[in-house]
């Protein structure tokens, strides 16, 4: 039976990685765009990911309680089962019960970091749109079930950075990350190479100056409207 808790506990821990990492790497222009497609789970999706910091500390919350809780599972009850098992394979009872919990912190851990994160993790970010649209709704009844728990972390998070002098307000996107999203996008084959090639332009035209593209009037050669062929 505990056995069968701490793999459930492992699961829900990669349950909670994937929705985080795929609601944070979903693109919101593809959730936007199934949204007018009649899609109810991608508008949850868009509306938790533009409330970034109310759904991670829901995450956060969900992650800390599956720790502890197995951390309870792992080291006390499984840990004296297992005990048991060595002392009577003959292992000394004095390091019985040390061996089988350090035996079962490695194998818990282990199978938390490829179950529980890793995996998880590159599933979410591999089909983060999928998979943001997949767990939007759960994620969703969750952070509204935790919203005391979550303003409480909100305000306690907001004081310490006020008395550290912290600011938080978002960084805005620069040139060089346009350009850099806008590179990789077309070594990804999701941008065109004329795409490409029309948004350099775009930034190349704003940094020039005016003479640069005007020719001065003095250079300038005309001929009268009213001239004829001959003239």
């Amino acid at each position: 039976m505990e056995i069968a808790i701490i793999i459930a506990l492992i699961l829900l821990n990669g349950v909670f990685a994937m929705s985080e990492i795929a609601l944070i790497s979903a693109r919101k222009s593809s959730l936007s765009n199934d949204i007018r497609h009649g899609s109810s789970t991608a508008r949850i999706a868009l509306k938790l990911a533009n409330d970034p910091d109310k759904f991670l500390s829901t995450i956060q919350i969900g992650i800390t309680l599956i720790g502890i809780l197995t951390g309870i599972y792992s080291g006390d009850v499984l840990a004296t089962d297992f005990g048991n098992i060595l002392t009577d394979a003959g292992v000394p009872a004095t390091y019985a019960y040390l061996l089988a919990q350090t035996l079962i912190v490695i194998l818990v851990t282990y199978l938390t970091i490829i179950f529980g994160e890793l995996v998880p993790k590159r599933i979410g970010m591999s089909a983060s749109t999928r998979a943001a649209k997949l767990l939007a709704r759960p994620m969703y009844w969750l952070s509204v079930i935790a919203s005391p728990f979550v303003w409480i972390l909100a305000k306690s998070t907001s004081l310490i950075f006020n008395l550290l002098h912290i600011n938080t307000a978002e960084e805005k996107v620069t040139e060089e990350e346009i350009k850099s999203m806008i590179d990789e996008g077309t070594e990804n084959g999701e941008v065109q190479e004329v795409e490409q090639d029309i948004v350099d332009r775009v930034f190349s035209l704003g940094d020039r100056s005016i003479n640069t593209i005007m020719t001065y009037r003095s250079d300038i050669v005309s001929i009268d409207i009213d001239m004829n062929n001959k003239q």
